[in-house]
């Protein structure tokens, strides 16, 4: 009698699904503190590995140059809000 074996093969999937979903990557405008600058506050932030808060409630941290990415509109209408409190638009 001859015997068969059976070979199992995982099912392989290229990528990960989790990331698939992911929304396109966005500029977010920084909150700031004190008298810093925006652009201060995230070099320290890419420097040191800290997190920043963007104005829309976003938390990361920094590690790219955000200029060829569009700007969150979350944080886009935030500013416009603030400024529009402060007079300054």
């Amino acid at each position: 009698m001859t015997q068969i074996e059976t070979l199992t093969v995982p099912d392989v999937q290229i990528g990960d699904p989790a990331l698939e979903d992911e929304p396109p990557q966005v500029a977010h405008i920084v909150a700031r503190e004190d008298k810093a600058t925006a652009g201060a506050i995230v070099t320290e932030a890419m420097v040191n590995g800290t997190a920043v808060t963007a104005l829309c409630g976003f938390v990361w941290v920094p590690s790219r140059d955000p200029k060829d990415r569009p700007v969150c509109q979350a944080c886009a209408d935030a500013l416009k809000a603030i400024l529009e409190m402060r007079g300054s638009l």
